[in-house]
């Protein structure tokens, strides 16, 4: 999800240690790391059973008594979807309301804890006047601000159209990652970038599609990686659908070989490797225009840099130093989930 792959880069070819790779991804893999795999014991698991209007309200009030700023992040169909699964204790069972209460309470506590709900305040911070008083006057809050919008101005992440199912696209272009990455600064982007997804999906819809192009992927960052899979499996259970990453490279099987065994295996089913000849069809069945929705850097039509060039072609959006055009990329968003709904509507016709 977000850049998954845990990937920095530079103009050079990548060179890394394995045995040391290994050794930090041991290090990084700590108790609250395993706590956050157990919780996501069930994920990809379908919710079958009914959830009366009553308990999805029950749900709902107790959201908003806890956590009263974000008591609309989350939509209805993604607390019946959790609501519905059925009981791991026994499965002919929906599992209890309480038990789905705790586990949307740890999503909400989490994000309160990540400072998700304050991430795209952040941006406009950054973007704004570095002398206005709301800048000078919150020094540690404007600095965490810069940091997450260097990470954005690389343009390595963005959203980008819609899959025939409605499935918001997230963009990842690892050649264009920092080889020394601020670790805390790519995890703040890839929360910020997941929430303008969720925020973008129409009615019904809960879980986003995820495509990486991995044709240069530098040397892995151990510390992200581990990050950036405990931030998905706490913060974001359920929302992965898929993740697509072509071309095959020795440094992508290697990273996913490290990977894949932390992950719920559920999880890890939803992460398909792929050569280049073998994801444009699984993209053109995937995708809402089918191959013209394949971007020109995985071999398709469609120009991605005329919205999201390389940083070094980009200017500052406002006063500050926001150069990644993060607001006209979530008004495009809107735009396209309003020609995927009348698209889904012809197709409904027909």
């Amino acid at each position: 999800m977000f850049n998954l792959l845990g990937f920095s880069s530079e103009p050079e070819p990548a060179k890394y240690n394995e045995d040391e790779v290994k050794a930090q991804m041991s290090a990084e893999v700590d108790n609250d790391f395993e706590d956050a795999l157990q919780e996501d014991a069930d994920e990809g698991v379908r919710g079958e059973f009914a959830v009366t209007g009553e308990e999805l309200a029950t749900l709902r009030a107790a959201i908003a008594t806890d956590f009263p700023e974000d008591a609309t992040y989350l939509s209805d169909a993604y607390i019946r979807s959790v609501a519905s699964k059925p009981y791991s204790k026994d499965p002919k069972k929906r599992r209890p309301l309480e038990y789905s209460q705790e586990k949307l309470t740890h999503v909400m506590q989490w994000r309160k804890e990540a400072g998700a709900p304050e991430m795209e305040e952040l941006v406009k911070l950054a973007n704004g006047d570095p002398y206005a008083p709301e800048a000078t006057e919150q020094p540690d809050k404007l600095s965490k601000a810069q940091a997450l919008v260097t990470s954005l101005n690389t343009g390595s992440v963005y959203w980008h159209g819609f899959t025939k199912d409605g499935r918001p696209v997230m963009w990842i272009r690892t050649n264009r990652k920092p080889w020394y990455p601020n670790v805390d600064a790519e995890v703040d982007a890839l929360i910020l970038f997941a929430d303008a997804g969720i925020r973008s999906m129409p009615d019904g819809v809960t879980d986003f599609v995820v495509v990486a192009d991995s044709g240069s992927p530098p040397p892995p960052n151990p510390q992200f990686m581990i990050n950036t899979l405990k931030a998905l499996v706490r913060g974001y259970p359920d929302r992965l659908s898929l993740l697509i990453s072509a071309p095959v490279s020795s440094i992508v099987q290697f990273v996913m070989n490290l990977l894949l065994p932390l992950m719920p295996g559920r999880l890890a089913s939803k992460v398909m490797l792929m050569g280049i000849d073998q994801a444009k069809p699984k993209l053109a069945d995937l995708l809402m225009n089918g191959e013209d929705d394949i971007p020109t850097f995985l071999n398709g039509k469609a120009d991605h840099d005329q919205f999201y060039p390389e940083e070094g072609k980009c200017s500052n959006r406002g006063k500050g130093s926001l150069k990644f055009d993060y607001f006209g990329m979530m008004e495009r968003l809107a735009q396209q989930k309003a020609d995927y709904i009348q698209w889904k509507a012809a197709q409904a016709e027909e």
